[in-house]
């Protein structure tokens, strides 16, 4: 049986990642644990029908388990036709895919997420899937934007490169921070380094010194980015327009729906943006800045912008913004002046070209969609949400650089409004101070003689430390708590404009129809038509992971050989229409010979 599974399995039995805590019985050596569950769930007669109902999450690493009922219903008049339970289905459930984008959490998942991404963001600039062709005319930059210096930091920098593969650049480095002085910093610890660093040295951007390096103004800066990116494309937009204006190009009249008439620039600009942690924990953004024009018939089309601009104006009006925008944050009670927030020195602004080139379309949106997976790896922190009880377990203000930027986070992000006085505070009843009779508290059940359960009061000051912030809260730093766990970052790690492509929703829901109609193999696919049925479920969630280590073995298994095949298909495919559309040539001994 396990020959025909093609499954190989450890001398030593481990927790399968995807499994539940426990799933399956360990035991040091021989079939143990999820090798016996396997071979259980491999012998039964549904065991193909499970496979089929688990094919939708067969890859995931934990995915997600939901029971109840299951309705099928006319589609023009809602009559009820068929109901059934989940009890009836294969392990009592229905499977679904966790989504998760992060490959190190669900690399199935991830590697999903991440080839829509590529979609989306390739779209918007060869169009298909919604979006006009037209868009190949328009001019597009590859911006990427870093992060300021908050203090020295071991770099690698090498000023002639004789290497041809940078990723794998062995070249020799110059010294990192030569001096010829002391090199001492104020708290008296060396602030140089003579060292030449190889690429995986681990001492690479971590500061020379703890204490010299400001990670309260990096915390603010990840935490600002947001504003600091919607500022400079606006700016962007305007010298763009600016340029427009004095080449002659008017603003165009749009009619709004009320029928009133108003005047609106002639160039805007469409993008797509990744975020990246950098390894001494800055976020850096890596964007694809496309002009659009503006359809006065319809405001809303996508359209090419003015001849006169070109892709030289796009990158300079990009340049001049990053160089040109900067504010400062909000008073803090730590720093009432406020943290300045600007871009770093180091900005690389590329042309895109189409198929060939220094920076082609395929090769940026892989790029963006590659980073849109990750997340604060880089800088060797992972956790998830951390609350009251769990900041103890990363934050420290004497620890590591991730450690002091957390405490940061935590620190600055404590509640700093002033509170309401007495007489204008509701009259809430409230327990009286002190001891009284042993009791059982009603929301937890903890025995204890506090009129305040303290495990409750605990609870609350955990959710209030966590809670979505409310702008209207007047602390624009409280966020910093909720994203401790992310070293301040808030933002998503793949955003784009409206205009700029199509939806992920829109792939998704693409992507479903085609399965659904995946076995009319001789028929064309169809259009996306409201069938004459709807199955509707009210369901619940009931937990996540494979019930045994057995069933996450099998289920990623099979989805590991499903993906192998399509793998293959497509490298066949690809070879077929190559050899199709390449011309034979003729052998110069046969043509002598002829």
């Amino acid at each position: 049986m396990v020959a025909e599974l093609g499954l190989v399995f450890p001398a030593r039995s481990h927790l399968l990642r995807g499994s539940v805590r426990g799933a399956g019985h360990t035991t040091p050596d021989g079939f143990a644990g999820r090798d016996e569950s396997a071979l259980l769930r491999a012998g039964q007669p549904d065991y193909f029908g499970w496979l089929d109902h688990v094919r939708a999450a067969a890859g995931c690493t934990r995915p997600i388990r939901l029971t109840g009922h299951l309705f099928t219903v006319e589609a023009g008049t809602g009559r009820l036709l068929d109901e059934r339970h989940t009890d009836h289905l294969p392990d009592a459930a229905i499977y679904k895919a966790c989504g998760n984008r992060r490959a190190t959490v669900c690399p199935a998942c991830a590697g999903v997420y991440q080839a829509d991404a590529y979609q989306l963001l390739r779209a918007g600039l060869v169009g298909g899937k919604g979006v006009p062709e037209s868009v190949t005319r328009h001019p597009a930059v590859f911006a990427t934007f870093t992060a300021p210096s908050f203090g020295t930091v071991h770099t690698r920098t090498v000023r002639v490169h004789t290497c041809t593969n940078r990723k794998r650049c062995d070249c020799r480095p110059d010294p990192c921070h030569p001096r010829r002085d002391t090199g001492l910093c104020r708290h008296g610890r060396p602030a140089v380094c003579w060292a030449r660093h190889e690429p995986g040295d681990e001492v690479l951007s971590r500061p020379l010194c703890l204490d010299c390096y400001d990670h309260d103004h990096q915390a603010v800066w990840n935490a600002f980015t947001g504003e600091l990116w919607r500022r400079t494309k606006q700016t962007a937009e305007r010298h763009l327009n600016q340029i427009a204006r004095q080449r002659g190009i008017p603003d165009v009249l749009v009619t709004t729906p009320g029928g009133k008439v108003r005047r609106v620039p002639p160039v805007r600009l469409s993008h797509g943006k990744a975020a990246e942690f950098q390894a001494r924990a800055a976020v850096h953004f890596h964007t694809l800045i496309r002009a659009d024009g503006v359809d006065p018939l319809d405001p809303t089309a996508v359209v090419p912008p003015p001849p006169v601009i070109t892709v030289d104006d796009v990158a300079q009006a990009v340049k001049h913004a990053a160089a040109q925008v900067a504010y400062t944050t909000p008073p803090h009670p730590d720093r009432p002046e406020g943290w300045h927030i600007v871009w770093g020195e180091q900005l690389d602004i590329r042309p895109i070209s189409l198929g060939t080139g220094e920076v082609t379309d395929g090769m940026a949106a892989g790029y963006l969609a590659k980073y849109a997976t990750k997340s604060t790896e880089a800088t060797g922190h992972r956790s998830t949400r951390l609350d009251a009880d769990t900041i103890a377990d990363h934050a420290d203000p004497d620890g590591d650089h991730t450690a002091r930027l957390i405490d940061a986070c935590w620190r600055l992000g404590r509640p700093v409004a002033t509170p309401a006085p007495l007489s204008s505070r509701p009259r809430n009843p409230r327990p009286e101070p002190g001891f009284g009779p042993p009791r059982d508290c009603p929301g937890c059940g903890t025995r204890t003689r506090y009129r305040a359960c303290p495990v409750c009061v605990a609870e609350r000051q955990a959710a209030l430390d966590t809670q979505p912030t409310n702008p209207a809260s007047g602390n624009p730093y409280a966020r910093l708590r909720r994203w401790a766990h992310m070293l301040g970052y808030g933002g998503h790690f793949l955003t784009k404009a409206r205009r700029y492509s199509v939806t992920f929703q829109l792939l998704r829901d693409t992507r479903i129809t085609y399965r659904r109609h995946a076995d009319q193999a001789d028929e064309q696919y169809p259009p996306a038509v409201e069938p004459d049925t709807a199955v509707v479920g009210v369901l619940t969630f009931t937990g996540a992971g494979w019930h045994t280590s057995g069933d996450a073995l099998l289920a990623n298994t099979a989805a590991a050989l499903a993906r192998d095949r399509q793998r293959t298909a497509r490298e066949e495919l690809a070879h077929e229409l190559h050899r199709q559309a390449t011309p034979p040539v003729d052998h110069p001994n046969e043509r002598t010979a002829a």
